[in-house]
């Protein structure tokens, strides 16, 4: 195991947040780490949530304007409906990537008993593309590229890694890539000098930027600083599983309220006044509900 990164300039952890279990939706516990006060955003991210839900509780209906949400199943089953008719089934491994656009009104509801757990993601959308028409792309598990080399493996969501292309599209430029590093083992992942990244823990300790530093257990998030890719580190005994996340800065203004993001406030109060009056995108949700 080599001491020192790869990078002659390598991302450094800048900020490192613990989320913490909270209650969300219909009886659904959430960790969030992206979207609290100590970290409200990371451009172009919103949010980023893991999720444990058990039948009857999920998220009902809601709508969605200006973005874009990507759902990862970790366990287990989630069945999405929206407005427009369209409804699935995503599965341990699956992934939904949802641009929300101009509006979407949906639920995600847990498919059958058992606990169900993911990862939701809320990625931004640029102005001229916040009021395009809703469209969704659904990887199946057995579709998504994964690579093992060396006691790491990485399945590629979105973005390379190990030479190896996503073949999902990103309106705003991502990466996004779920790692295991057995015990020993170490990996150095280039990411685009201009893009924000981070980190997210799922399962075991790792040591993150410089082989120095402390090791960081499950449950935190890891802002990462400037530098030409990011090295980890498996110093424990059990396997360290973690998302590496990055995207292109959007450098745009952001007004939020809930589900609604958008550029200024007042576009901010032509959303909820769209949803509320059933216009502009939201028509249907007037007279919608999921079964």
């Amino acid at each position: 195991m080599s001491k020192s990164s790869v990078f002659s300039r390598p991302k450094l952890v800048v900020k490192k947040i613990l989320a913490r279990a909270q209650n969300e939706g219909d009886g659904a516990v959430v960790r969030r780490s992206i979207g609290r006060p100590e970290l409200q955003n990371l451009d172009p991210f919103l949010m980023l949530d893991e999720f444990s839900v058990s039948s009857p509780a999920g998220f009902p209906d809601h709508p969605h304007r200006g973005f874009e949400t990507v759902t990862y199943m970790l366990q287990g089953a989630f069945t999405h409906q929206d407005f427009a008719g369209h409804k699935g089934t995503i599965r341990t491994g699956d992934v939904q990537w949802m641009t929300a656009g101009r509006g979407i009104v949906h639920s995600e509801m847990p498919a059958g008993p058992g606990t169900h757990k993911g990862l939701q993601l809320w990625i931004n959308l640029s102005s001229k593309d916040k009021m395009i028409e809703p469209r969704y792309q659904e990887l199946l598990q057995e579709n998504i590229r994964k690579v093992e080399k060396d006691g790491v493996s990485v399945t590629i969501i979105a973005g390379e890694a190990m030479g190896v292309k996503s073949q999902v599209f990103t309106r705003t430029p991502t990466m996004y890539l779920d790692f295991t590093l057995k015990q020993a083992s170490e990996h150095h992942q280039p990411i685009p000098e201009s893009w924000n990244s981070f980190v997210y823990i799922m399962e075991g300790d790792g040591v993150f930027g410089s082989s120095d530093s402390t090791p960081i257990p499950a449950h935190h998030c890891l802002v990462l600083g400037p530098g030409e890719g990011l090295s980890v580190w498996n110093k424990s005994s059990k396997p360290l599983r973690f998302v590496l996340i990055g995207g292109q800065p959007i450098n745009e203004p952001v007004a939020q309220y809930g589900p609604f993001v958008m550029n200024t406030k007042s576009e901010i109060m032509q959303a909820y006044q769209d949803y509320q009056l059933g216009k502009n995108g939201f028509e249907r949700a007037r007279h919608w509900n999921s079964k």
